[in-house]
């Protein structure tokens, strides 16, 4: 076995056993990243010098008896999240060269644990987009198959993880983005609830549906990463104040007691055939395992698309209004007024995708519409809150598929934006609830691409989808297949 095929929990025990240093490990990858990116385009930023030095400090705290619960584990990191001194783009223009001067939340968290920044991943202009192909550095291939997309926005993350260039990988999940790329690349992605995990640092998409979470290859590797980074933060209002348990304690065997609701409306016209399959598997499994497997239902699924696209575009318009070349930026120059400034920075600075949500955002919130679109879509959003409170009186969790269809060819659907938010129906109703989410890898199809299982559960359960995605992952034992890089 490669030093970069080490799981998180097997490199940490190696380590502690003096069998392997962290500058070994963090070498191994790096040289992996430097071998195969230029196939997979999963990075943006490598910081080989920068990870180096964190490597050779874990090294040296571990002999001092400093040991952080990630102590010389190299990760990845999002494009959009703040690490001090180390470029970060969005994968956008606008910042193309723009340096932050502060670390996010969870990086300070990460690097206090003794985890390695190796760099920044590919994702959608600021997390816009299914595919990661509106990034403007680079688009990430899927690391199963050539020419077919990674998932989005947080498609460098999971392909970077998938094709062993890091241990883990930090994401964030606006409508998916965490979940969709996990199934697409078969990895673990976890969804947290809204505000367990501090979104200070995180440049902001969606501010009342964002949330940070990682993925790795294993659930255990998940849990690890997931106890790291959540708890209260004073510089996120939105962040609670809750207690963070042991979610490594929660992967025991056997589910005996358990509930699990299966949403009939997940399971309808334009459900891939394969993918139904893989989900009926996994059921099936679950059920095996001890779990009580009942019909549920979420009435106003059909509603989810349409209300997900009112109210983030126009968080988006919102939060997006700061880029005006004002301050940071990219910024037009030679213009001859300030408006005429303002009109041309936002015109090249931003992408098409990302000026259509705009678009739509800032006419959802205008003068004479509020009421009719915005307004409305926040009440319909409480509707779908209270579906489901009412599916979780009945069961402790949901399964259902992440995605109708596995992976597609890439440039399969630019032109119909349409096509692409429809594939994230399946988890956008997650973060209009505010309730967790995970993806594990749950089997292939016959073209040998991944298909990703889903659970989701009430506010704060995370512990209980560990626990379930962790029986999952142990009695299917899906065998490693080879990458196509």
């Amino acid at each position: 076995m490669k030093l970069y095929e080490l799981s998180l929990s097997e490199a940490l025990e190696k380590m502690a056993a003096g069998e392997l240093t962290s500058v070994e490990l963090t070498r191994s990858y790096l040289d992996r990243i430097e071998a195969i990116d230029q196939n997979v385009s999963a990075f943006i930023t490598v910081d080989r010098e920068g990870a180096l030095g964190q490597a050779e400090q874990a090294d040296k705290n571990r002999k001092q008896g400093k040991v952080g619960e990630l102590c010389g584990i190299p990760v990845s990191l999002k494009d959009l999240l703040c690490a001090k001194n180390l470029k970060m783009t969005c994968g956008s223009r606008m910042l193309e060269n723009f340096i932050p001067p502060y670390d996010a939340t969870v990086v300070r968290k990460i690097k206090e644990a003794g985890g390695v920044i190796l760099g920044k991943v590919t994702m959608d202009e600021f997390a816009m987009g299914s595919t990661s192909e509106t990034c403007c550095f680079g688009v990430p291939q899927n690391p199963y198959k050539k020419g077919y997309v990674a998932g989005g926005s947080s498609g460098g993350s999971a392909a970077s993880v998938a094709s062993f260039e890091c241990v883990a990988s930090l994401g964030s999940d606006t409508g998916g983005s965490i979940r969709q790329p996990a199934s697409l690349c078969g990895v673990v992605g976890m969804k947290p609830t809204y505000g367990r995990v501090s979104r200070f640092g995180l440049t902001a998409f969606a501010s009342s549906l964002d949330q940070i979470g990682p993925l790795s290859r294993t659930v255990e590797d998940c849990a690890r990463v997931m106890k790291v980074i959540a708890g209260h933060d004073f510089m996120d209002s939105t962040s609670v104040k809750r207690e963070v348990p042991d979610y490594t304690a929660s992967l025991t065997a056997g589910l005996e007691g358990m509930k699990l609701g299966v949403p009939k409306e997940y399971f309808t016209e334009g459900l891939d055939s394969e993918v139904e399959a893989v989900i009926n598997n996994a059921i099936g499994v679950l059920k095996e395992k001890g779990a009580e497997i009942v019909e549920i239902s979420l009435p106003h699924t059909e509603y989810c698309v349409a209300v997900y696209y009112l109210i983030a575009s126009s968080e988006a318009s919102s939060n997006l209004a700061r880029y005006d070349g004002a301050l940071y930026g990219y910024r037009k120059e030679n213009t001859q007024s300030l408006l005429e400034m303002y009109k041309e920075t936002r015109s090249l600075g931003f992408g098409e995708e990302v000026k259509r949500r705009i678009l739509i955002g800032t006419y959802a919130l205008s003068s004479g519409y509020y009421d009719a679109y915005y307004k409305k879509a926040s009440q319909v959003r409480t509707l779908i809150l209270n579906d489901f409170k009412k599916a979780f009186e009945s069961c402790d969790a949901l399964i259902s598929p992440v995605t109708p269809m596995a992976a597609w060819k890439m440039g399969e659907n630019t032109d119909d934006p349409l096509a692409v938010y429809m594939s994230d129906i399946l988890t956008i109703s997650a973060n209009l609830a505010g309730i967790p989410g995970m993806s594990i890898p749950g089997g292939f199809t016959q073209a040998g691409l991944p298909v990703g299982v889903q659970l989701q559960g009430a506010h704060f359960t995370e512990d209980k989808l560990f626990k379930i995605g962790f029986n999952l992952e142990q009695a299917l034992q899906l065998q490693p297949r080879k990458l196509d890089i």
